[in-house]
């Protein structure tokens, strides 16, 4: 009777082992280079393998699923110079699998993603924050699993709206990014009823470093009084300089102080201590936002393949926008991509230097569908239309 059972046994296992394919994913991180302008300070370089660690991280993850399911999954990275032709590069992986972690400028992104060899591919976004990718400049084969400037500013301005801080200034720094950043801050208050921010662009190129006590409360004194002031200074320029150093002693949010990250260090909860000490026996370092947005790129496709046991870039990608597909992101709520954007939808940490101050979406934000939508474009606000 024993010998009968375990016989039944394995012969069950046998077939439900039977019902695996053998499948084999090849993907390409392809990062290019990109020229970072002087600032105020070297204090905080950007890690070399930033990203990179991330996705390494999420193919180790894959591989351990994968290897009792006969599912390999393969990373390659290819960086190109500033001075390369990073469409040929994308070219090649193209030819070699579609599936492609770009790590680009927004421009770059757009133009890989229209290339006939990209019409059947599945892209993720693990760099850009920019806003019109997920907007009117989106692309149906393109996936985002970073977070756009419109999802962190929401949710600094839901944790205004928490406190009462209904009267907000700002200090913006010159470049692009810094510019984005603040246009979706302002956007983001009229959303949530703030209203109007008031704004003053930083235009010192001086050494803070000596004169930061005597010009930065001169320049914030004509903001009046305040109760937030948001600094947009995604360099990490400038903003250093100015806590503790404005005229009214108020909080700052945004590039520093209480800061709006897809992760950092400071998370500990829902199982991200784990995450996190994974990471640093594989990179030797702490894991940065656009790291996380590598590894949410490979997991995307490892729990896909898991879940269809399959290998093809059609039933992949429709199996990432269907209801079924759920991501567990170490961030407390099952991760899922928006149908009408290809964004990730994903709690937005909300973290000092030391500590995880709070989590977006706070508690009495509320969305019909998924409160999660109530970070970014939701349905009615996106012109995306490749999507739908």
């Amino acid at each position: 009777m024993i010998k009968a059972l375990f016989a039944g046994l394995g012969a069950m296992c046998l077939t439900a082992t039977a019902t695996w394919a053998d499948v084999s994913v090849n993907v390409t991180y392809l990062k290019h280079m990109q020229p970072r302008p002087p600032v105020l300070s070297n204090l905080d370089p950007v890690p070399e393998d930033e990203g990179v660690g991330g996705a390494e991280l999420g193919r180790a993850d894959n591989a351990t699923t994968g290897q009792f399911l006969n599912h390999v999954y393969d990373l390659e990275v290819v960086e190109v110079p500033e001075d390369g032709d990073v469409i040929a590069a994308a070219r090649a992986a193209l030819a070699e699998s579609p599936y492609l972690i770009l790590d680009a400028a927004t421009i770059d992104m757009q133009r890989i993603a229209d290339l006939p060899e990209a019409a059947g591919a599945i892209l993720f976004n693990a760099a850009s924050r920019d806003v019109a990718l997920r907007d009117e400049g989106c692309r149906a084969n393109l996936l985002h699993t970073i977070p756009s400037d419109a999802m962190r500013a929401d949710a600094l301005m839901q944790f205004a709206v928490f406190k009462r801080w209904d009267k907000l200034a700002m200090i913006s720094g010159p470049h692009e990014e810094d510019l984005a950043f603040a246009a979706a801050l302002k956007n983001s208050a009229v959303k949530f009823g703030i209203g109007t921010v008031a704004e003053k662009t930083w235009a010192f190129d001086a050494d803070m470093r000596r004169n930061a006590a005597q010009e930065v409360p001169l320049f914030t004194q004509e903001f009046g009084d305040y109760a937030l002031l948001l600094v947009a200074d995604e360099l990490h320029d400038f903003g250093r300089y100015v806590a503790y150093n404005t005229w009214v002693p108020r909080p700052i949010a945004g590039s520093e102080g209480l800061r709006p990250v897809a992760w950092d260090r400071v998370v500990e909860q829902w199982g991200a201590a784990q995450l996190q000490s994974r990471f640093m026996d594989l990179a030797g370092r702490d894991m940065t936002s656009r790291d996380y947005a590598a590894w949410a790129a490979m997991r995307t496709l490892g729990e896909a393949v898991t879940r269809t046991n399959a290998g093809d870039a059609a039933t992949l990608r429709a199996f990432i926008l269907s209801d079924q597909f759920e991501l567990a992101g170490f961030k407390g709520r099952p991760m899922s991509y928006r149908t009408w954007n290809g964004q990730l939808r994903q709690p937005i940490p909300l973290v000092s230097e030391r500590a995880l101050v709070a989590q977006a979406p706070l508690e009495g934000f509320l969305h019909e569908r998924n409160e999660m939508d109530t970070l970014g474009l939701d349905a009615p606000e996106s012109n995306c239309e490749v999507f739908q």
